[in-house]
């Protein structure tokens, strides 16, 4: 980038910065999927409270039927530990028609007198065995309440057992037990059968149930793939047709519905988007035929005013005042008509000269004139180090020059600074226009590159009354770089206004 200074001041090349790359948002879950997974979560509630409710029923039935064994066994093993019992073996307590693994234990007090246990074999086996007891386990014991229900212990010689405690006769406390182990055993099996059966069911509903909202939101998904489509038309002008239309699908269904809410959407925006383009049709043709058949009468004034200026006799200042006025306002609206002409055949789709063309020596040229025009301004130059080449129409992009700069120039006040920068970037000729006047104000920049749009009052503070020109400068610099395959932006704020064009160094 070199620097070329063309007025009072000059600047150095700034290198244009860079903006950090944002983070990317994580895709959110499409309806299908949404619906797929709200199906497994309330399958899976379902199965996890089926399941719960069966293991505790379980539980609650096995528990049940361990305390309808206590109250049938009773307390007679337990009242046969103080005197030895009617077994084979003298001292170890009455053994007959009793479970192995029954546990017995008589407290007088708070004190355990005897704990024994029935063994698992015959003979000698079905003798009862002593339990040695902690004192932990003689407290959990003693807390036993004697109310003929069953309750449950964890004793740490025998592990988990259920107990059931009754008064005897001699005013001790008789306990039984049966151990839990079989009934733990029997829920935990139906635990794990559960977990793997619907373990198996939840699978194979999520993938049934992914094939068939798959299956159910096909319409849905088509008139998706619809909008998609019609949403890449170009619809901002020309003639448009909607031609895609949504699969026509069930009307009795929410589906069918939206569809044919769709496609009668669709309708009408063709048709509006139909009589824009007629409307537009028949404007562009009336200002093509206006500006064709105001050219003659223009001239002709215009060509009339200078002969009568030219007249050898005495003119009176105030009538040769209003023939100078006259000849000046005729060169306007000749201008205007040639603008106009050029907007309607810009409109009309007309080819422009496709020449290759040195953006660095129109840059220069522009800025020789402006400079000239207004002198009381100071001029930046920044060209890149290459001359940049477009191809493209000359003539249409040295007016392009001449309308960005003449429009700094007079919406600017005299010692204003007017910056003019050229590069590349990316295979696209980059051409600013920055100045550091009032700025545009905020509701004017929405429709700066319309038709006829003036700048603002404040904007023009500073400059010198009169002509500030026919309001078409701007459309004209936006509608040769679209023709150019280009575009122009604004950049603005209070004290710094910026004019960017892009056009494609390659193709144009």
């Amino acid at each position: 980038m070199r620097t070329v200074r063309t007025g009072l001041k000059h600047r150095p090349a700034r290198r244009p910065l860079r903006r950090p790359a944002g983070k990317w948002a994580a895709p959110l879950p499409t309806l299908r999927a949404r619906l797929t997974a709200g199906l497994v979560v309330l399958l899976a509630v379902s199965c996890a409270a089926v399941g719960v409710a069966a293991v505790v029923e379980l539980n609650g039935f096995l528990t049940g039927r361990l305390d309808q064994q206590l109250r049938e066994a009773g307390e007679r093993f337990p009242a046969s530990l103080e005197h030895g019992g009617l077994s084979d073996h003298d001292g170890d307590g009455d053994t007959r028609r009793q479970t192995a693994g029954t546990f017995g234990a008589r407290l007088v007090g708070d004190t355990v007198t005897n704990a024994a246990l029935v063994g698992s074999g015959r003979g000698a086996g079905t003798d009862a065995q002593d339990v040695t007891l902690d004192a932990a386990d003689r407290s959990m014991l003693a807390a036993v309440p004697a109310d003929g229900k069953g309750h449950t212990i964890d004793l740490a010689a025998l592990d988990d057992y259920r107990v059931m405690a009754v008064q005897g006769r001699d005013g001790d406390v008789l306990i039984t037990g049966l151990p839990t182990e079989p009934v733990d055993a029997t829920v935990h099996r139906l635990e794990l059968v559960a977990a793997v059966v619907f373990g198996a069911a939840l699978a194979l509903a999520g993938f049934a149930g992914a094939v068939w909202v798959r299956w159910s939101l096909r319409p849905l998904s088509r008139v998706a793939a619809t909008a998609t489509k019609v949403s890449r038309l170009p619809l901002s002008s020309g003639e448009v047709g909607l031609w895609p239309r949504a699969p026509e699908a069930d009307p009795r269904s929410e589906v069918g519905r939206v569809a044919d809410a769709f496609n009668t959407m669709l309708g009408h925006v063709e048709d509006a988007l139909t009589k824009r383009h007629a409307s537009e049709e028949r404007l562009r043709s009336f200002a093509a035929d206006a500006s064709h058949e105001l050219r003659t009468p223009v001239a002709s004034i215009r060509g009339h005013a200078e002969l009568a200026l030219l007249h050898p006799g005495p003119v009176p200042p105030k009538v040769a005042r209003a023939l100078e006025r006259i000849e000046a306002e005729a060169a306007r609206m000749g201008a205007m008509v040639d603008d106009l002409m050029l907007l309607a055949r810009l409109d009309a789709g007309r080819p422009l000269e496709r020449l290759p063309v040195d953006l660095t020596r129109l840059v220069l040229d522009a800025v020789t004139d402006a400079q000239a025009a207004g002198p009381g301004h100071r001029w930046t130059l920044k060209l890149s180090e290459e001359p940049v080449t477009v191809t493209g129409d000359a003539h249409r992009l040295h007016q392009v020059l001449a309308n960005l700069l003449a429009n700094a120039r007079l919406h600017t006040p005299g010692g204003s600074t007017i910056t003019i920068s050229l590069e590349t970037e990316g295979g696209t000729a980059v051409l600013k226009v920055h100045d550091d006047g009032p700025g545009v104000s905020a509701d004017v920049r929405p429709r700066i590159f319309e038709r006829f749009t003036h700048g603002d009052r404040r904007r023009a503070e500073g400059v010198e009354s009169g002509n500030t020109g026919t309001g078409l400068g701007l459309s004209i610099v936006a509608a040769v770089a679209e023709a150019h395959g280009g575009g122009v932006a604004l950049d603005s704020g209070t004290g710094s206004t910026t004019f960017t064009v892009r056009i494609p160094v390659g193709n144009g």
